[in-house]
């Protein structure tokens, strides 16, 4: 099934945070006291945001509008970009260099709502439903549903003995195999031979690759929803609910069982999303009070806990509903219609190096991908971000950081001008940055056109 993949005008708006950080920083520390009443921690959240130290370049390259549902999940793969809707589509975009004038996409039906995608290896991927199933899906000429999980043999060896049946409501059983509600989430081991599954129904499962059995179900896990699952490359997992807690699991090697080990419950709001950065051993938990919170692991704590909460970081103005971090880049994306990207700094504190803006509604998904630059204006990697939102519209984003200001990176001089709206004012698009003004030389500021962003060059005048 093909449809129109739409190239749109970008609408984004970046704001970038450089220059003078005074005014940014206010919107974005707080103190002890309204840190203490939005979760209970000894750690000050004002310690953790700080100005940043280098200027980040970011725009908005392509807008893709398969239809007009939500998207709920991305995911990469390979050259394809793969978003799930609510309208039960799989929409696959193309993103080599050859595509870039493509005007089409391929869409392929699911019978349920697309809650979250994951690549097990670079044929495979596994899908959640609202309708409670877990679908796996064969990348080959085309994308085919290879196994329903569970498996009809799954559920037929298990229908036959009563100690395989739990009550799912008061006259009503099924057998343990079985999520009863929306799977919200998933996640693969790092060698791929496991996928476990987060689900509504307050339980986790785990199912094996080889054959899609599934090994384990952890019911009641938490007291409500589970929303999101990860695991870190040593095996353990995390689940985060609307209970307002985080937990921690690890598999006993004795019985194969996971066991608790550690619940965080310094959250005051439900917990939408979870996303772990192996590198620093970070948990970073968006919140519906609209705080990401990081957490790190505990090396040598007397409190025998696994994770302690280090702080949060404030700027959205509603409820987190997505997190990611690749490569030390961590973005967030809300129900205020935003994206915030952040990264840690070498004094344990966080920057807020920029804003997307462009969305006509919550931002629901994100995916990321990180490459080495060979380009003598940014310094190390260059990103691109994926964004989707309920409006029906998924944005890419690049963003990098610079090694000289931006109004050195032109590539022509721009002509010399008098300050004021009249005609013939050289205008060069590229991310909006405030100029500071300086006697006899030409300075930038950002002139707003209504839906689009320029910056033109102008003389200073007494």
């Amino acid at each position: 099934m093909a449809g129109n993949l739409n190239f749109l005008r970008c609408s984004c708006s970046f704001r970038l945070f450089s220059g003078d950080h005074r005014s940014n920083l206010r919107s974005l520390s707080f103190s002890q006291h309204s840190f203490n009443s939005s979760f209970s921690s000894r750690s000050s959240i004002s310690g953790l945001i700080q100005p940043p130290s280098t200027a980040v370049h970011h725009h908005c390259s392509a807008t893709f509008h398969p239809d007009s549902s939500h998207i709920l999940s991305l995911t990469l793969a390979g050259n394809l970009l793969l978003g799930g809707s609510s309208n039960a589509q799989i929409h696959l975009f193309p993103l080599h260099p050859a595509a870039a004038d493509a005007d089409d996409f391929i869409s392929i039906p699911c019978t349920s709502a697309v809650k979250s995608i994951q690549i097990v290896d670079e044929n495979t991927l596994v899908t959640a439903h609202q309708d409670n199933k877990i679908r796996v899906w064969k990348i080959e000429d085309e994308l085919r549903v290879v196994a329903t999980l569970p498996t009809l043999k799954d559920r037929l060896t298990k229908v036959l003995f009563a100690k395989n049946y739990v009550r799912v409501r008061r006259h009503k059983k099924l057998t343990w195999v079985h999520h009863v509600d929306a799977v919200a989430s998933l996640a693969v081991s790092v060698d791929g031979a496991l996928i476990y599954s987060g689900s509504w129904d307050r339980s986790f499962k785990v199912w094996r690759r080889s054959d899609f059995k599934c090994l384990e179900s952890v019911s009641n896990a938490h007291d409500d929803a589970i929303n999101a699952i990860v695991l870190s490359d040593d095996g353990f997992v995390y689940t985060g609910s609307a209970d307002k807690k985080i937990k921690v699991w690890r598999n006993n090697k004795k019985d194969k069982k996971h066991e608790l080990i550690d619940s965080l419950e310094h959250h005051k709001s439900a917990v939408n999303a979870l996303a772990y950065d192996n590198h620093g051993s970070i948990l970073y938990s968006g919140v519906c009070s609209g705080v990401v919170i990081a957490s790190e692991r505990n090396s040598g704590g007397s409190d025998g806990r696994h994770m302690v909460v280090v702080g949060g970081l404030l700027g959205h103005k509603r409820a987190i509903l997505c997190v990611g971090v690749v490569s030390g880049l961590v973005c967030s994306g809300s129900a205020d219609k935003t994206v915030r990207l952040w990264r840690r700094s070498q004094k344990n504190g966080y920057s807020c190096l920029g804003v997307l803006e462009g969305h006509g509604g919550p931002v629901k998904c994100l995916a990321m991908a990180a490459e080495s630059s060979d380009d003598d204006d940014y310094d190390g990697n260059r990103y691109t971000v994926y964004s989707g939102s309920l409006d029906g519209e998924i944005k890419s984003s690049q963003c990098g950081t610079l090694t000289r200001p931006l109004h050195q990176r032109l590539d022509r001089e721009p002509r010399r001008v008098t300050r004021g709206p009249g005609e013939g004012h050289e205008r060069t698009r590229i991310g909006p940055r405030e100029g500071q003004e300086r006697g006899g030389m030409l300075v930038p500021r950002v002139v707003d056109l209504g839906s689009d962003t320029m910056l033109e060059y102008v003389e200073p005048q007494d």
